[in-house]
């Protein structure tokens, strides 16, 4: 190769790593690398906010269910100083918007990479740009972590007491086996029914949850009623005295009581014996009781007399008969009034036969000669009985002639002759 020949290409060579460097701004980071994870034709974009990564490198492995699906493409620090990891995952893998992620690592001693996890409970579906907050993600613990805590625990750590725990542990089970068989057999009675009652005590919890809320969000009024309630505190405070006396004379009173009770008991329960047949009699007449009182209590109205009444009046619609004809034959068809022997109107016949010279011919009794109503001391002026007292004798029958000159009793009611 000529000299000519070896210049050009040692600038060929110079151009392409110069080009090559302005290609790989990220350095060899932003280099796919080979055997990674196939994105596919669509891949998307998910963020995940970690606390700590450890030390998780882009171009890290993306897994789901231990299958590559996805790389990360990018560790940046968040707002709040947590660290933003930016994945791409292939388009063909769906998961749900509630996922979870975890840095993990592929073994003992490999390297780091974040697992997609699908919770129990999926939600809706993980789209492109999404973000998967602190509170869903995490990691595993480092095996520096573990070799840290077993040399703490071996140096100095407890490790030492193991023996002192063990022998001191031997002298209180010994020589107790059947107690501690008991309460062993006690605590497995104790778990079972708490596991039993589990429901009933996630449902006690829930409800003191929600008390809680409840006496959170009622804070203030709470602190008024506190505040409010120490005046009361004070009087009573101030009223103590009294009160205390107040409860002793209860105290004496309670005892009077009792003591009355007691001696009366027999009387008071010979008083409801005794009282025992009017109520038991009350209880049989039903509602025969209210009904009468209710009639009783409207006299001289009864309900129907309500709907008389139009506000400050009343309708009243009467049919009277007046003629002396009926009037007449009503009273004589009455009966006799229950009068006493002692009484003057017992003498009296009944009221037919003494209506009988108004009415007229009516085939009814005639009417004995009274002293009330006839003779020479009588009220009408007609002859005195012959004997008295006893049978009075029938004074004679009046004729229509006679009628028409004397006019009879009611001639002489209404004035003379006719």
């Amino acid at each position: 190769m000529t000299r000519a020949g070896r210049a050009a290409a040692v600038l060929a060579a110079v151009s392409l790593l110069t080009t090559g460097c302005g290609l790989l701004t990220d350095g060899l980071r932003s280099v796919e690398l080979p055997g990674g994870a196939d994105l596919g034709d669509a891949p998307y974009s998910v963020t995940a906010e970690f606390s700590d990564v450890v030390d998780l490198v882009p171009q890290s492995l993306v897994m789901v269910n231990d299958v590559p699906v996805g790389t990360v493409r990018s560790i940046d620090v968040g707002p709040e100083w947590t660290a933003m990891v930016t994945m791409v995952v292939n388009g063909d893998v769906t998961l749900p918007a509630n996922a979870e992620a975890r840095v993990r690592t592929t073994s003992l001693l490999g390297e780091k990479f974040v697992e997609l996890i699908a919770p129990e409970a999926a939600q809706g579906t993980l789209a492109d740009g999404a973000t998967i907050p602190l509170e869903r993600s995490g990691r595993a613990a480092e095996v520096e972590e573990v070799l840290g805590s077993l040399s703490l625990l071996l140096n100095g750590g407890g490790i030492e007491q193991v023996r002192t725990i063990a022998t001191e542990l031997n002298t209180a089970l010994s020589g107790n086996e059947p107690q501690i068989r008991a309460l062993l057999d006690d605590v497995d009675t104790l778990v079972g029914a708490l596991d039993d009652r589990k429901d009933e005590i996630t449902r006690a919890l829930d409800e003191i949850n929600r008390l809680s809320s409840t006496l959170a969000d009622r804070r203030g009024q709470i602190e008024i009623a506190l505040t409010e309630i120490e005046p009361g505190l004070t009087e009573l405070e101030d009223q103590r005295g009294r009160l205390v006396d107040m409860l002793q004379a209860l105290d004496r009173l309670s005892e009077v009581g009792t003591d009355v009770i007691n001696r009366s008991q027999e009387d008071v329960i010979a008083a409801l014996e005794l009282l025992r047949p009017t109520l038991q009699k009350l209880a049989e007449s039903g509602s025969d009781l209210p009904d009468s009182l209710e009639l009783l209590l409207t006299v001289p109205f009864t309900d129907a007399a309500v709907d008389a009444f139009a506000g400050d009046y009343s309708n009243l619609y009467a049919t009277v008969d007046l003629d002396l004809g009926t009037v007449l034959e009503n009273l004589a068809n009455s009966n006799q009034p229950l009068l006493g022997p002692d009484s003057p109107l017992a003498a009296l016949p009944p009221t037919a036969p003494l209506l009988g010279p108004l009415l007229g011919p009516t085939g009814l009794p005639e009417v004995p000669d009274l002293p009330l109503l006839g003779g020479e001391g009588g009220l009408l002026g007609g002859p005195a009985p012959a004997e008295r007292p006893g049978a009075a004798t029938p004074a004679p029958t009046a004729t229509p002639d006679e009628d028409e000159d004397e006019g009879g009793l009611l001639g002489g009611l209404l004035g003379g002759n006719r």
